[in-house]
């Protein structure tokens, strides 16, 4: 008897679900990397390139634990293109009695997955991926009976469930969240920590070829491609970040600056989303510098809650809400994405800043996402699907579970606050307050309105006088529309005017690109 069981590209973990009782001698496990997964949308190079080449790395690791390993090349001249495809052709081969697979990460793929069975005639079993801590069936549990639903009470409940920063029932320190100890801006500092950087071997060499062969109009370039792309490595960038980034992780986690790429981010949650990591050993990792005295507990709080936390949620809130959640649209924006989210050309430093080196490295950090990118694209009424779409296209970690809620919800608030309790909507002051972009840009972010203005000023007070009927009732808003009721009527025409000004300035580039 045979045993098929088909690995995913985000399910490189040698302790999967679908292996644990597997025998190797009558066991083929197939890895394919098929035309459908790089063309959905136009994955960002250097994403291709990370996700093809940690997929031959680990079969090759997969080989060397004992496993058979059926690997399909995407130039594989018989491909047929989609995973589908492929399971049929395995079968050809193989002659499988039953399938074994662990549940995908995304409704598209699932979907996939629940039609094999019939269309094969084999049993399939779909197991659980246990790499997450909070089960749908935890996650619907949690949500059954709650009017209003936020991740701080998530986040205390899996602290518990862990026992991650608990002294006994109590969160260490005597509070469950440090994040007001977590807002500091950065100066600039020669021993601000760099990420490891790993020289492609021939696998990788052979990738950045075929990628750059097969996907020249896919966004990003190719030029110094350095992640990780096997787990030995990522487990180096992990030991790096906890010895010498966590210690001042948190303190400067939402800090920006010109020309720093990294900061004291970790540059793992690629590692983590596709298999590499463990999420929960890399929290036990960073508890223990917290208990060793080599972190303090606001920075280890703050990188345990991003995963247990946030992360958790974000796949919690992708599947409950289904697949139409991407079609959601509370505030009925409509514009298109501005071209230069795929060029970085535009004359607004802190939006070239963070998309130049999102097309540079297809990474940037949370705060560059939400509050220059993702606020820009709130401001200007941006379609929250375009949005979407644009940041699931041209980040290393973006999974659709992970990034559809992160930037339809969170971001772009197009779940009309099922995710957020409100906008993350912000003029240039915040901006200014967590960076020194607006130091080097050539509009003026003290300035509300002109053609020297910060367009983020007057883009702020239209978004919100223009979604009144929909926001004016959101407590969390009601200082914001007290101070723009205060204002006199020539103001309040001056700075919708202003915005008006620069978003048809933005419509003519789009007629005219």
């Amino acid at each position: 008897m045979t045993l098929l069981i088909p690995i995913l590209g985000d399910q490189l973990s040698l302790n999967l679900a679908a292996l644990r009782d597997a025998d190797p001698a009558t066991t083929r496990l197939l890895m394919t990397e098929v035309a459908d997964e790089t063309t959905y949308v136009r994955h960002h190079k250097k994403k291709l390139v990370y996700i093809l080449s940690a997929m031959r790395h680990h079969a090759a690791a997969l080989r060397g634990a004992g496993w058979t390993v059926d690997y399909v090349a995407l130039d594989d001249p018989d491909n047929s293109g989609s995973f589908t495809g492929e399971i049929a052709r395995a079968i050809q081969r193989h002659a499988p009695d039953r399938i074994v697979v662990t549940e995908a990460g995304e409704w598209r793929v699932a979907a996939m997955l629940d039609s094999w069975e019939t269309v094969f005639g084999l049993p399939v079993e779909i197991r659980a991926d246990d790499r997450f801590i909070a089960t749908h069936h935890d996650f619907a549990d949690w949500i059954a009976d709650r009017k209003q639903l936020r991740m701080e009470f998530f986040y205390r409940d899996m602290r518990r469930n862990t026992g991650l920063l608990m002294h006994g029932d109590k969160p260490e320190g005597g509070q469950w969240n440090y994040d007001s100890e977590n807002r500091k801006p950065a100066a600039r500092d020669l021993m601000m920590p760099r990420p490891l950087s790993f020289e492609p071997d021939a696998i990788t060499r052979e990738v950045l070829e075929l990628v750059a062969t097969r996907f020249p109009d896919h966004p990003g370039t190719l030029d110094t491609f350095d992640y990780a792309v096997t787990r030995a490595d990522a487990l180096r960038q992990q030991a790096y970040f906890l010895k010498h980034a966590l210690p001042d992780f948190g303190a400067y986690q939402d800090a920006m600056l010109t020309g720093e790429r990294f900061l004291w981010h970790s540059i793992l949650s690629p590692y983590i989303n596709s298999g590499l990591i463990d999420p929960l050993d890399l929290c036990r990792a960073a508890e223990a510098e917290y208990a060793a005295g080599r972190a303090p507990l606001n920075s280890v709080e703050g990188f345990i809650r991003q995963i247990i936390g946030w992360r958790e949620y974000m796949r919690g809130i992708y599947w409950s809400q289904g697949p139409d959640y991407v079609n959601r649209n509370a505030l009925a924006a409509a514009r298109p994405l501005p071209a230069f989210y795929w060029t970085g050309e535009t004359d607004l430093h802190c939006l070239a800043e963070a998309i130049g080196q999102t097309l540079e490295t297809a990474h940037a950090h949370h705060i560059q996402r939400l509050m220059v990118t993702g606020n820009f694209a709130l401001l200007i009424g941006a379609d929250p699907k375009q949005v979407h779409e644009w940041y699931l296209e041209v980040y290393l970690d973006a999974y659709e579970w992970v990034e559809l809620p992160n930037t339809l919800g969170m971001s772009q608030f197009a779940d009309g606050g099922l995710l957020g309790s409100k906008p993350y909507a912000s003029s240039g002051a915040y901006i200014n307050r967590m960076s020194d972009y607006c130091g080097q840009c050539r509009y003026d972010v003290k300035q509300r309105t002109g053609p020297d203005a910060c367009p983020f000023n007057a883009l702020y007070w239209d978004f919100l006088a223009r979604n009144e009927d929909t926001l004016g009732r959101n407590q969390r808003l009601a200082m914001p529309y007290r101070n723009w009721a205060k204002m006199d009527d020539a103001t309040q025409a001056g700075l919708r005017a202003s915005a008006a000004s620069f978003l048809a300035s933005l419509d003519g580039a789009l007629a005219t690109g």
